[in-house]
């Protein structure tokens, strides 16, 4: 397929907000309108970029230009990419949709004290005990789109009814292409 029909879908928000849950049920939706997909997910990347994780600034600029720079690669040669990536500022997210024409950004909202009690990977709990200083929410700020083409909070909408979201809004924005 041409790149006429890949887009690109960025779902940001605090760790353990639902991003992955929602990105699970979208990939098969968006497969099912014939569309090749990948997933980048910035935990899978940064294991590859950065073996040893500080999560310092300078790190994490570096991750988010290249999922960026991937992301963007991709959707030129036809793949539709959503990237389960956090992406703590607003210049992450911009800088990919700088890159990438046909971009989607979707904020998945919740409260930080419930993206703790969801937290399966420990994340908050290291910054907790200060194994970490750099967790988005808790010590680094976390930008919140200002203005995403779709927002979910997960304590009103299930996955499936925010991948419908999702859906729909692909389908209004790049009816004629997708």
């Amino acid at each position: 397929m041409s790149d006429h029909g890949s887009i690109a879908i960025w779902l940001t928000g605090l760790p353990a907000s639902g991003k992955s849950t929602i990105v699970a049920a979208l990939k098969p939706q968006l497969e099912a309108l014939g569309l090749s997909v990948e997933v980048l997910e910035s935990d899978a990347v940064r294991r590859t970029l950065t073996p040893a994780p500080t999560y310092s600034q300078l790190e994490r600029d570096l991750l988010y230009r290249a999922l960026a720079f991937m992301g963007a690669k991709l959707v030129s040669h036809g793949v539709t990419v959503i990237f389960d990536a956090t992406a703590n500022r607003r210049a992450y997210r911009d800088f990919a949709r700088s890159l990438i024409p046909k971009f989607i950004e979707v904020a998945v909202e919740c409260p930080l004290e419930l993206a703790m009690q969801r937290d399966y990977k420990g994340t908050y709990q290291r910054g907790q005990r200060g194994e970490s200083s750099t967790v988005p929410g808790l010590q680094d700020p976390y930008e919140s789109p200002l203005n995403p083409e779709v927002r979910i909070d997960t304590t009103k909408v299930k996955a499936d009814e925010g991948v419908a979201i999702i859906m729909e809004v692909v389908k209004r924005k790049f009816s004629s292409r997708v």
